[in-house]
């Protein structure tokens, strides 16, 4: 680190890195400096001009402190610290002069805007501008732009910030939207009309300091003070992006983006941010039996009892769906078990160790990426499985990292070295070093379309190899929320799915929506939504979904969640733990625990990681035993980004983006 420079910011002394900006060197003395263009998280672009402040005994006019490093102040008279004003009469005329600027073509939008109320120019305005404005010129007009179904636009509002052109380049990897046109007649556009192609491109209506990008599904909803807001954990993929889940009433009204430096930064995925309208259709609202082929509804005790009825001296297998939290997989997994049967938790076949940690989580941080120098992807398509790790990637690549991959070449938004699409080109990396570079920063990526083959163990065992020769750490990409806190409470079979389901006369289908059961054994199905699952159900049991109840989940690097209640199960529908609480007091082999709290207790007892809240464990070092693999091309993990688990397939919006997806990667046709 550079060596700390002393600057005088308001008559306060401060000790800074001479290579921060202004702006970030007042931060850290605790003084606000509005700014419209300026991001942390993005490059500098200096054109809002709302951040000027006094250098004194420099040019004799205010400069923009987001663009100027402490480093280029000039030291005072005899050597004395470098001094800046940010409440001087100089900077107060400056601010309230850009601030008039801005409004000349601003519409008087606030009463029907959806960003009212939360509104970056709205607050600036009362802040830093004054109560007149000396235009009365007529305001100027610009075309909305059609950016698809999820960002609405109001191009009339926009202040040329380009914050939305700079997060779609530098984060989202895409470059449909730029800046055309010069002083009046500048306006953002895109590239031909086009929509944009992204699964992050809902982060711009965060990123939109104004009213000009909105929400289109949330669009005259609900106001921000009308919402009760909750901080939770996403459930769309299994990095555990934090989210907070705003609500009006019991329904969901919008997700929004929480800001977390280890898993997601201030980013999430498009169906993260969209899904909720999936949360209400489609719901599972009371018990159901199947009697003469066709589900009839039933009460709780009707249900529960034949439940019981049906898994009483009968061989049990239980299986753990991608969204059930830490709590219903160690409870389902005590009953089953206490009833001599199994569970498992990987039903898509992964062949994931249990008992090591360090070869079904990895060693590797999410944040590790940042510093990585050297990233292998094996069998995995980041972009589809988790956007927003991928962007981290695209930011470790856009800060000199090389990127390499076996597996299926796709648009990965960043430049990468293709080794080849099967086990021949993963098992030519294992005899030498993957780019030639030990002793730098490594991380090997193994995502779940590697080990889903009968060579998956295999597969894995390599990956591990390579990190051992090029001395690099490993991260396995899962794509279920719940498989790694599943597999930390040993929800698992010696032999996988295919063991766990042999011979069973009931299966207990704790919301697996992703796996066919055969005909033949009774199912009973505990779950939110009519999907895969309860179309084969015997029995049916409602239960909460990720917004309806408190619950624990590990994402994929190794890290406890806690996930909390936003709102209301509909209709009969119970917290997923209690329903296996009162099913065991039905089959007379109740579970040790009354509450929350207590199966808390029990937990973190058998699994004492669990226990510490956003920490990384470390995981001891076991490398697998080196089988032979198999010569078949690795295939991607998700087929399709938007309709991976029953929530998203209810969801009308998530399945018109599938649509659009699947026009847009179709075969262009010859014209005629």
């Amino acid at each position: 680190m550079a060596d700390l420079r002393t600057i005088k910011i308001d008559d306060i002394e401060i000790a800074v890195d001479p290579n921060l900006t202004l702006i970030q060197a007042c931060e850290q003395a605790g003084i606000e400096i509005p700014r419209f263009c300026y991001h942390e998280r993005l490059s500098i672009a200096g054109n809002c001009r709302m951040c000027l402040v006094e250098v004194v005994g420099g040019p004799p006019k205010p400069a923009a402190s987001c663009a100027m490093q402490v480093k280029d102040l000039r030291p005072g008279p005899d050597g004395a610290p470098s001094e800046i004003r940010t409440n001087s009469p100089m900077v107060k005329k400056a601010r309230e002069g850009v601030m008039e600027f801005l409004l000349i073509n601003h519409p008087l939008d606030c009463p029907i805007c959806d960003q009212g109320g939360e509104c970056d120019l709205q607050d600036q305005a009362m802040a830093y501008g004054v109560d007149f404005s000396r235009y009365r010129e007529p305001k100027r007009a610009a075309e909305e732009l059609n950016l698809g179904p999820l960002v609405e636009t109001h191009m009339t509002r926009c202040i040329s910030c380009t914050r939305c052109v700079r997060f779609t380049t530098e984060v989202a990897g895409i470059s449909q939207m730029g800046q055309t046109g010069r002083g009046e007649d500048s306006e953002i556009t895109s590239y031909l009309n086009q929509t944009l192609a992204s699964n992050l491109q809902g982060n711009i209506i965060d990123l939109c300091p104004v009213g000009a990008l909105v929400s289109k599904p949330y669009a005259f909803k609900a106001r921000p003070w009308e919402l009760r807001k909750t901080e939770t954990i996403d459930v769309m993929d299994a990095l555990g992006s934090n989210i907070r889940v705003d609500v009006k009433g019991r329904e969901v009204m919008r997700i929004l983006p929480r800001n977390h430096d280890g898993v997601n930064e201030e980013w999430i995925s498009d169906k993260t941010r969209f899904v909720w309208d999936g949360l209400r259709r489609q719901r599972l609202d009371k018990p159901y039996i199947r009697e003469n082929g066709k589900l009839r509804p039933a009460s709780w005790p009707e249900a529960l009892a034949a439940a019981a009825a049906a898994m009483k001296g009968r061989k049990v297998a239980g299986l753990v769906g991608d969204l059930a939290p830490v709590e219903a997989a160690f409870s389902l997994r005590q009953l089953v078990e206490g009833l001599g049967g199994n569970v498992e938790c990987r039903t898509d076949g992964a062949r994931l160790p249990a008992g090591n940690r360090s070869a079904y989580v990895g060693t590797a941080t999410i944040a590790d990426i940042d510093t990585a120098k050297r990233i292998l992807l094996i069998g995995t398509n980041p972009r589809e499985e988790a956007p927003v790790l991928n962007a981290r990637i695209r930011k470790a690549w856009a800060h000199g990292a090389q990127v390499a991959v076996v597996g299926q070449a796709a648009d990965l938004t960043y430049d990468y070295h293709h080794h080849g699409v099967d086990r021949a080109a993963l098992a030519e990396l294992v005899k030498g070093d993957f780019q030639s570079s030990k002793g730098t920063p490594g991380i090997v990526i193994v995502g779940q379309g590697a080990l889903r083959e009968a060579d998956g163990e295999a597969v894995l065992a390599n990956a591990m190899r390579i990190c051992e020769l090029d001395d690099c750490k490993l991260l396995v990409l899962h794509s279920a929320a719940s498989r790694v806190g599943a597999m930390d409470v040993g929800a698992v079979t010696e032999g996988g799915l295919t063991a766990a389901i042999d011979g069973a006369e009931v299966i207990y289908n704790l919301g697996a929506d992703e796996v066919d059961v055969a005909s033949g054994p009774v199912v009973i199905y505990q779950g939110s939504h009519g999907d895969r699952g309860a179309h084969r159900a015997d029995i049916i049991l409602p239960a909460a979904c990720y917004t309806e109840e408190n619950g624990l989940f590990v994402n994929t690097e190794g890290r406890p969640q806690l996930a909390l209640r936003a709102n209301f199960a509909p209709g009969e529908a119970k917290e997923n733990w209690a329903i296996l609480r009162a099913l065991s007091a039905e089959l007379g082999a109740t579970l040790p625990w009354d509450s929350l709290p207590q199966l808390r207790r029990a937990l973190v007892q058998a699994v004492p990681h669990l226990g510490q809240i956003d920490h990384v464990a470390q995981n001891d070092w076991q490398p697998l035993q080196r089988l032979d693999m198999g010569h078949a091309a690795f295939r991607p993990a998700v087929k399709d980004f938007y309709l991976t688990n029953p929530i998203a397939r209810s969801s009308p919006l998530m399945g018109e983006l599938s649509r659009m997806a699947a026009a847009r990667n179709a075969p262009a046709m010859a014209a005629e």
